[in-house]
């Protein structure tokens, strides 16, 4: 079992106070009351909801010797337990991820990581940048909202970002496995929790912000400026690769003092592309002159693809790679779309069925704005869309009004309704569109049911967007989690065509 002295353990943190002495062996850290085992260090942190420094006694009662806090309680101090060593800190948050980092060895340190922010496209990029360095031959591990990987070993995700002694735990992993590299998603929920306080990155990557997560950050600034903390965070020795189509792409860079570099498919940049010709195959880009032929869709993806290329690039420059451009390049042909992301499904009555993540109205936007482009007129527009419960409802009415702007039929149906009523959620929803616009759309709760609705629907050269959960396989209704996957309901119904 692993053990260090408290005084180890404490070496990196700012201490303002200590009561007690630095002599006790630690057996683990623990956030969670819950868990806290006799000769732990418990770190009591403020959440949104919880106060750690409320669970202070519960720790100590179950044996821990140490409490890391920002206040010391008025305890009642039992005979039979020994008082613990009481450390105030400024942030415990900030701690908790500095004492899980000295925990596993400081492991970022000894790899290169990479952390992908944004509203939209974090997957995708992050997951590609995996499997681009896997095939240029590197060892890898990967944090995602879909799945972690340590090197080829797959660790299921709960969280777009764990908690720090999970991640750090991961990171450790990925080091034990010989991994070079690590690329991970950093959400705004994890910067604003300081889940990545300790972390050394050695490059960040902008793709872009729009409204989302407001029932958390409660005002877009808190968002915008959560995202750009990551930013003013990084190293001088880290590189800063944000996208200059953005009009916050810059805004990220501002104060930071790793090296800046750009990418755009539209204006000039150090990474630049654009789309040669697109179908629901694929695309043919130009990167930086060169051509290539993708199995991705949309300008979005294309990017998403440039912001892979870039740090690709970056990263070989970095470290001194023999790998060359041509050799990224090729790579990055051979790779394959995200589950989840603008997934295409042919029928076997000619229509075209797509299964995506978009959950924001940009991200709505992008993909019906694609989709129309390639269709170029032929057929209809069919798009099945719910909004989750319990989440920011100002979006509500602007995913509706996105869907039915630019569809020819839309499906108001549920996501994961969660505790809210799902009829008020869809009720929310229609608030954003006029009397015109309701008689292009269909209210059907079940979400099963909407899907099998819009390919009974749907004849030959319609395309039909199942949108907002993308590679997710739960629907969660009231607090329970149940089976569901719209890629699954999809190929049902085709199959039995």
């Amino acid at each position: 079992m692993k053990r260090m002295t408290l005084q180890e353990i404490i070496e990196h943190i700012d201490v303002k106070k200590i009561e007690g002495n630095l002599n006790p062996e630690i057996t683990s850290i623990r956030f969670d009351s819950r868990e806290v085992t006799e000769g732990d260090l418990f770190v009591a942190t403020r959440g949104s909801a919880v106060d750690g420094h409320d669970y202070i006694q519960s720790a100590i009662e179950k044996g821990a010797v140490a409490i890391v806090c920002e206040k010391i309680p008025p305890i009642t101090q039992s005979r039979d337990v020994a008082p613990p060593t009481y450390l105030v800190v400024e942030n415990s948050l900030t701690a908790l991820g500095k004492l899980a980092s000295t925990w596993y060895g400081f492991p970022s340190s000894k790899l290169k990581l990479i952390g992908i922010t944004g509203t939209n496209g974090k997957t995708t990029i992050v997951t590609l940048l995996y499997e681009l360095f896997r095939k240029l031959g590197y060892k890898a591990g990967l944090l995602s909202t879909v799945c972690n990987y340590v090197d080829g070993k797959v660790i299921e995700a709960t969280h777009t970002t764990p908690n720090p002694i999970e991640l750090n735990g991961l990171l450790a992993e990925m080091v034990e496995a010989g991994c070079e590299y690590a690329f991970m998603e950093v959400s705004s929920h994890a910067i604003d929790q300081r889940r990545i306080a300790g972390l050394q990155f050695d490059g960040g990557v902008f793709t872009n912000i729009t409204r989302d997560h407001i029932d958390y950050h409660k005002t877009f600034d808190a968002y915008l400026y959560a995202k750009k903390t990551f930013f003013d965070e990084l190293p001088q020795s880290a590189f800063a690769l944000t996208n200059l189509e953005d009009k916050n792409g810059m805004f990220m860079l501002q104060n930071t003092v790793a090296m800046k570099k750009t990418y755009s498919i539209r204006g000039l940049a150090d990474f630049k592309g654009r789309i040669i010709e697109h179908s629901f195959e694929g695309m043919l880009l130009e990167i930086n002159g060169n051509e290539l032929y993708v199995p991705f869709v949309g300008k979005f993806n294309a990017s998403n693809l440039l912001a892979v290329f870039g740090a690709a690039a970056e990263i070989a420059a970095m470290c001194g790679l023999p790998c060359t451009v041509e050799d990224i390049l090729t790579k990055l042909s051979a790779l394959q779309p995200v589950s989840g992301r603008f997934e295409t499904i042919r029928s076997n009555e000619g229509y075209t069925v797509i299964i995506d993540y978009a959950h924001t109205p940009d991200a709505l936007n992008n993909v019906l704005t694609t989709i129309n482009q390639i269709r170029g007129g032929a057929g209809q527009l069919i798009t099945v869309v719910g909004c989750g419960g319990n989440r920011d409802k100002g979006k509500r009415p602007m995913m509706a009004h996105e869907a039915v702007n630019a569809s020819d039929l839309v499906i108001l149906t549920s996501d994961n309704p969660r505790e809210e009523d799902p009829q008020a959620i869809i009720n929310d929803m229609t608030a954003g569109i006029d009397a015109a616009e309701k008689k292009k759309t269909i209210e059907i709760i079940d979400r099963r049911q909407a899907i099998k609705t819009a390919c009974a629907m749907a004849k030959k050269d319609d395309v039909i967007l199942v949108a907002g959960k993308g590679h997710e396989d739960y629907q969660i209704i009231g607090k329970e989690k149940f089976h569901f996957d719209d890629k699954e309901e999809v190929l049902k119904v085709i199959i039995d065509e």
